[in-house]
């Protein structure tokens, strides 16, 4: 089991270089990462976009860009249509979004000619380094699936597993959060909760230990479970959460960034590739862990 970034980027040292295609890498935080992540090792990076923007950026870092493909696009659009099929024809092995909007790289991972689909739901997972918790913890979904049905859930629950499992994790622990721990018929997400445990067990989620519904702190901390008078097997221990919709999983994902100085990193689940999905606000060194991840999930 990986827990740390430190331990994760190690390994995508080890598994790389990969080949990366970013789609409109013009920015210093995005240019910086890439840079970073190719003096590690784990990169070889094919920059997708406007060609002088890209030289100059090189220059402000003092990059050496000799050691770079450079494809030159007339926009936003051909950057991002230009990449997905990079990857879509195996000249490149990972996606990145770099300063393009999500609709906009979304709009050609999901073409029908070009893109990246796959029979699964795409979701998104968002890990998180935090202070007071002893590993990696991962939010799913708060960034793609804006109120998804019992149906949709069960597909991203089973997206996470795996991508866990991609972080060396045989066997992880998933929590169905909602505002209460005990079923309620009068709020969907407590149902919803418990369906996805009990199917769990039932075998039609597979790969992992789950549990709800669960409040989140009862999810993180096995003391405020037990103070509740809740029995839980992964309080405490949790690897991932379901939260019920997008606006819990990114209120939850930007307040523990923001206020508890959480250290995130962001990819895509259910392509037929990796993809890396951070915000543009993101740090580099954000970047370079997205990176990262995004390696340990092509040998998966």
């Amino acid at each position: 089991m990986l827990k740390t970034y430190d331990e994760i980027v190690e390994r995508a040292c080890q598994l790389g270089p990969k080949t990366i295609a970013v789609a409109k890498p013009d920015s210093i935080d995005v240019m910086f990462a890439l840079e970073q992540a190719r003096q590690k090792g784990m990169i070889n990076s094919i920059l997708v976009g406007d060609k002088e923007k890209i030289i100059n950026i090189g220059r402000k870092l003092n990059i050496d860009l000799l050691k770079y493909e450079v494809i030159d696009t007339a926009n936003d659009s051909d950057a991002a249509n230009t990449a997905v099929k990079l990857v879509r024809e195996k000249q490149a092995e990972l996606l990145m979004k770099g300063m393009l909007g999500t609709a906009q790289i979304l709009k050609a991972v999901l073409s029908k000619e070009i893109g990246l689909r796959t029979k699964r739901l795409l979701s998104h997972a968002y890990t998180l380094s935090l202070k007071k918790y002893n590993k990696l913890l991962t939010i799913t979904d708060a960034a793609m699936n804006i109120a998804p049905t019992l149906e949709q859930k069960a597909q991203i629950m089973q997206n996470v597993i795996d991508f866990c499992q991609s972080l060396e994790i045989k066997q992880p622990k998933i929590a169905a959060l909602a505002a209460v721990e005990m079923v309620n018929p009068n709020m969907q997400a407590t149902i919803d909760a418990a369906c996805l445990s009990k199917m769990a067990q039932r075998g039609q989620i597979t790969g992992a230990i789950v549990d709800g519904p669960l409040a989140f702190d009862n999810a993180v901390s096995r003391k405020a479970a037990m103070h509740k008078g809740i029995n839980s097997s992964i309080s405490g221990e949790i690897d991932a959460v379901l939260v019920p919709d997008i606006e819990s999983g990114n209120i939850l994902a930007k307040s523990l960034v923001y206020l508890a100085d959480a250290e995130p990193a962001g990819v895509l689940l259910g392509t037929a590739s990796p993809v890396i999905l951070v915000s543009r606000s993101d740090t580099a060194l954000a970047k370079v862990r997205s990176i990262a991840l995004g390696i340990l999930m092509t040998i998966y």
